[in-house]
């Protein structure tokens, strides 16, 4: 279908509102709603969005919203009070007082206010801040000093209000839902959960502050709005709860709605989706990129399309048993998906929190940064550990570089932001080369940062020329820092060619933040101790600046998920159910016992982005005893002087 018939097919058809549910980022908008809104209206659809999670959050921590809490907290039985709840009771006036003036910092409405916050005697203080005493090292020390020292006082003060919303989180856990998180609600109903029995629990429970609040939110939405569908947005598993709340509210208010489920999450563990009881919340489940099945859905909507020619979409029939619908049409190509918008969206309220004082993970919770994809999938889509089956990854399309500057100015326009946040698996160079090259030639200064695989086409040259255009930050995976192990996951990178990469983009004033991960199958501690030597010398060389481990997961759609016994190891049979499917636990030969390397893995890398013991022998951060590492001291500078 064209886009011309495209577009006279959705002419004077339903109106669609697109919500994020509670919780994704407090920062800036997660995109999904934008790219789709920015679809829709390019193709004649009246279409809306709007961000409860952002909403919730600040309609909670308000001064009405915090005497509601008080009245929840007053309402336990005094043994089920915890004392940071006694505590919050006990400075409740403090809290009231200084909880909107907190947000409207942090909102950055009231920037002369960082000189009070900073001097901590403003907001009052509970357990959060008790962390911050360990970072003096003698009596009348600066705690703060080590990591913003004397002239970062705003970021003190957004780091001192930061914590000071996280224990009002906490006390909102403690008294009202002990699920509640600021970007994990009720995120374990959800992972992984092959039972739906769970999300339906906490679904017919009755609501409860935070669920009542929520409730409030979508039908002041749908009254706003007086949309004929709902799009729900569901990126991660701690949006599925906030997500199916909003969606009971949407039926017990409209039932005529017709309410549509999609995202990250649906399109990872929602795949073999067998369980009848979602579609008691909502009446669609689309897989995938959303333009071709909305289009599909609102043409049937419309009595246009019959259902067996839904596109990529799960319904419950008749029988009420599950039914996946996928009438073979053609995606709409990447070029033609249209201009993200944000119209509709408070961009004005959005918090720029400073939870973690790793630089890199800085970026995600501080600042409002335009979300943009450079390109959909990845152009390598070949590591073991990767959903590289999956539509997201595997169907790589691009865009020319005129286009996307197009883009990127209209957004500049819309927003008046010029931050933005590439958000490609791995952005390609060759489009990056072209984007930095058409940026510079239209004089467009903008700022911005991504991923991108640590691969040899990153040269001095395009280095500089991506910082030139406006780069600021570049993450990538180095993994396991180990060539056998690269090789296993089919990287396509080894050790030293990251080091003269990162190198590449480290001199030319670009952060490098490398994601890491240990557990990988057949990974032994001998494979460990010699990763965090690599990883040592690679920020005693200054090719990083950031980094973090994560633990390895298995899922089902990965090489490795999908051919084990290619990796050693054997997959632990999945429990029975209709619902989520995704991470699998699986038995590694090795027997290394990873849980006690990790401790030492993620301290050690702390210390190392704040450029301490990095002379230190790596067996020293490890509470066990490891063999010595088997990496040369100098690997790592004799790589940086070789070509290649």
């Amino acid at each position: 279908m064209s886009a011309v018939s495209d577009t006279a097919a959705a002419a004077a058809g339903p109106r669609v509102l697109s919500l994020i549910p509670p919780m994704t980022q407090l920062n800036t908008p997660y995109p999904s709603t934008a790219y789709l809104t920015g679809f829709l209206r390019a193709r004649g659809v009246s279409a809306a969005q709007d961000d409860l999670a952002l909403k919730l959050v600040l309609r909670l921590l308000s001064r009405p919203g915090l005497q509601r809490l008080r009245e929840a907290a007053e309402a336990l039985p005094a043994k089920k009070r915890t004392q940071r709840v006694a505590a919050f009771l006990e400075r409740f006036d403090d809290y009231a007082g200084t909880v909107e003036r907190a947000i409207r910092f942090l909102q950055g409405r009231d920037a002369t206010l960082a000189h009070r916050i900073a001097a901590r005697g403003f907001l009052p203080e509970g357990p959060r801040f008790q962390a911050l005493e360990v970072y003096g090292d003698a009596e009348g020390d600066d705690p703060l000093a080590w990591a913003f020292g004397a002239l970062g006082l705003n970021d003190r003060a957004k780091h001192l209000a930061t914590l000071y919303l996280d224990d009002l989180a906490d006390v909102l856990r403690e008294a009202v839902d002990g699920r509640f998180e600021f970007v994990r609600y009720a995120e374990s109903l959800a992972a992984a959960q092959a039972s739906f029995d769970p999300l339906a629990d906490a679904l017919a429970a009755p609501p409860n502050l935070i669920d009542q609040t929520l409730q409030a939110l979508a039908l002041e939405a749908l009254e706003a709005h007086r949309p004929d569908v709902v799009l729900l947005s569901v990126p991660f598993p701690g949006s599925v709860y906030g997500a199916l709340r909003i969606a009971q509210a949407v039926k017990a208010a409209r039932p005529d709605v017709a309410v549509v489920l999609g995202g990250g999450f649906v399109n990872t563990e929602l795949r073999e989706l067998k369980e009848p009881r979602v579609f008691d919340h909502v009446d669609f489940v689309t897989l995938d990129a959303g333009e071709r099945p909305l289009l599909a859905l609102l043409e049937h909507l419309q009595g246009k399309r019959s259902r067996q020619r839904l596109v990529r979409t799960y319904v419950r029939d008749a029988e009420g048993l599950v039914r996946y619908v996928n009438f073979p049409e053609p995606d709409v190509p990447f070029a033609d998906v249209g201009t993200p918008t944000w119209d509709g969206l408070p961009l004005g309220d959005y918090l720029s929190l400073l939870d973690m004082l790793n630089p890199m993970h800085r970026l995600w919770s501080d600042g409002r940064w335009n979300k943009l994809t450079v390109a959909q999938g990845c152009y390598w889509k070949k590591c073991s550990f990767c959903d590289v089956s999956l539509d997201y990854i595997a169907r790589y399309e691009g865009a020319e570089a005129s286009v996307l500057a197009d883009r990127i100015e209209a957004i500049v326009a819309e927003t008046g932001q010029t931050g933005f946040h590439f958000v490609d698996e791995a952005a390609p160079p060759k489009a990056l080369k072209a984007l930095a090259t058409e940026l510079l030639r239209r004089d467009l200064r903008i700022s911005w940062w991504g991923n991108v695989r640590f691969e040899k086409t990153f040269t001095p040259d395009l280095c500089e020329l991506l910082a030139e255009s406006g780069c600021i930050a570049i993450s990538g995976g180095l993994e396991v820092a180990s060539d056998r192990l690269l090789k296993l996951m089919n990287k396509g990178v080894s050790v030293a060619q990251v080091a003269r990469v990162t190198r590449a983009f480290a001199e030319s004033g670009v952060m490098v933040h490398a994601y890491l991960m240990y557990g990988f199958p057949t990974q032994t501690v001998q494979d460990t101790v010699d990763a965090l030597e690599y990883v040592r010398q690679l920020f005693e060389a200054g090719c990083i600046h950031s980094g973090f481990f994560h633990r390895f997961a298995c899922t089902v759609h990965s090489p490795v998920g999908l051919d084990p016994a290619a990796f050693g190891i054997r997959l632990k049979p999945l429990p029975e159910g209709g619902f989520a499917r995704n991470d699998v636990g699986f038995i590694d030969p090795t027997g290394t016992d990873h849980n006690a390397l990790g401790r030492a893995l993620k301290k050690a890398i702390y210390n190392f982005m704040h450029g301490n013991l990095l002379e230190a022998d790596v067996r020293s951060w490890f509470d066990v005893r490891v063999p010595r590492p088997t990496v040369p001291k100098g690997f790592i500078q004799r790589a940086l002087e070789q070509r290649g």
